[in-house]
């Protein structure tokens, strides 16, 4: 019968990541963390012509599929891992193992891995091609008229005969156990659709007794960074800066003209003209000390605390980045004291919450310890991590919702592993004088990494300092 895996608890966990293997297959070549002063303008940086950047997403997968993936199943000791999907509906897995020239499944593409006995991993394609190199593809005995090139070829696998190859490589080398993804928790550990699964399961036959599920090894593969990724995600995200920057500035901004969607849709723009794009529409609000209208978009005022909410993706490198701004009144030079208090206060939360992202630890535990020492020291706030990086809200532990203070179940279970990146979401609420003593909510959100020993860095830098509309 199949065997289902959950989720360890952290303390299980915990003496898995002191000589983690997977720290070791991709220590070697980390890039050292880059301290960024505060009063450095961030600039753009443009990214390379399009054949570029595919060699460099290529070498990326190359380094993950020979570095991360065999150090995984050998932790969850894992004999065969497949992969099976159609054109359209793809595995969430798909878009972490293949080629960056590569836009859908092909017809029905079938992925088998397997453990070899010198820890190395096969890899196989039944039904599409080799990735440009990733896999050693399998065609059909059929022949065919070759419609692309000058001679015969043969036909592509597909149907009966795929299934019958892929049962001749199961039967071949003889697993003692065969991953599938389904999963009724993790979404990155459930991408085998059920039609596909019931199809998948006759190819199988007796071996059928041997599929076992292990969530954490889709997960643990998609949340893995190789350090060859973190010179491109730094210079995105002070791109990130820099467009946030100029969006919070006179330059977008004229004081009681524009309005919160016109800075939304200038954002849009620019990342349309940079090549890039983005995984959701970009929230703009104000706060302020009088009422804000609630009938369609507010008009920008002096005296406005600005916020947005923004992400790109380049590269298929996802961000996800909270900045606040304030429209300077007739004489000031800065916010007032009130507001920056504000924004030190959900700094000092972001330390907090860094000092509990322990290697080893689930997000459950991160959440409950940093809000203990956050309410000790009598803050008001919230705190809403969550993993990123081949995906916005991506595989990984969960740390706490806005709406889930006290945890988050099984998607907050998840340990936490080093080489991940993660958003740090959060909030602290105060009063400000300047206001009456209204509250202010400042809302911050900030790339930061794990690096291969597990420390805690920025990937750029974070938010000190308010952006200025003069």
């Amino acid at each position: 019968m199949p065997r289902s895996t959950r989720f360890p608890t952290a303390a299980l966990m915990a003496g898995v990541f002191a000589a983690s293997a997977f720290q070791q297959a991709v220590h070697a070549q980390a890039p050292p963390a880059v301290p960024v002063p505060q009063d450095a303008p961030a600039r753009y940086h443009e990214l390379p012509p399009l054949r570029v950047q595919a060699d460099e997403q290529q070498a990326w997968v190359e380094a993950r599929l020979d570095r991360v993936l065999p150090e995984l199943m050998a932790e969850y000791d894992v004999d065969m891992w497949i992969l099976s999907m159609r054109e359209y509906a793809e595995d969430p897995v798909f878009w972490s193992v293949t080629a960056p020239t590569t836009f859908a499944a092909r017809r029905r593409s079938i992925y088998v891995f397997t453990r070899r006995d010198d820890g190395s991993v096969e890899r196989l394609a039944l039904g599409g091609g080799t990735q440009d190199g990733l896999y050693e593809a399998y065609r059909s005995q059929r022949p065919v008229s070759d419609m692309e090139g000058d001679g015969a070829g043969n036909a592509e696998l597909v149907g009966n005969e795929q299934w019958q190859l892929l049962r001749e490589v199961v039967e071949d080398r003889d697993p003692a156990d065969i991953v599938l993804n389904i999963d009724e928790v993790q979404a990155f550990s459930d991408g085998l659709h059920a039609g596909e699964r019931e199809a998948l399961e006759r190819a199988l036959g007796s071996y059928g007794e041997r599929v076992r599920r292990e969530p954490r090894l889709a997960v643990d593969y998609i949340a893995g960074r190789v350090p060859e990724m973190m010179p491109r995600y730094r210079e995105v995200m002070e791109t990130v800066h820099a467009m946030l920057s100029r969006a919070f500035s006179s330059a977008v901004i004229t004081p009681g003209e524009t309005t919160v969607d016109d800075v939304r849709w200038w954002l849009r723009e620019e990342v349309q003209r940079l090549g890039m794009t983005t995984w959701f529409h970009p929230s703009v609000s104000v706060q302020r000390a009088g009422d804000v209208p609630e009938d369609g978009p507010a008009v920008i005022e002096r005296g406005d605390l600005l916020w947005v909410d923004f992400g790109v993706v380049a590269m298929n490198l996802h961000t996800d980045t909270q900045h606040l701004g304030y429209v300077l009144r007739e004489g000031e030079t800065g916010a007032p004291a009130g507001l920056q208090q504000c924004l030190a206060t959900s700094n000092r939360l972001q330390d907090i919450l860094l000092a509990e992202m322990e290697p080893g630890r689930a997000g459950n535990e991160i959440l409950a310890e940093a809000l203990a020492v956050m309410r000790s020291e009598g803050i008001d706030g919230t705190i809403y991590t969550h993993p990123i990086g081949d995906h916005g809200h991506g595989a990984g532990p969960l740390i706490g919702r806005w709406d889930a203070q006290e945890g988050v179940g099984p998607r907050g279970d998840v340990v936490l592993r080093p080489a991940t990146w993660h958003s740090i979401e959060l909030q602290s609420t105060s009063p400000i004088p300047e206001w009456g003593g209204k509250a202010a909510s400042c809302r911050q959100e900030e790339e930061a990494y794990l690096d291969e020993q597990g420390e805690r860095h920025w990937v750029f830098r974070r938010q000190e300092d308010f952006h200025l509309v003069w």
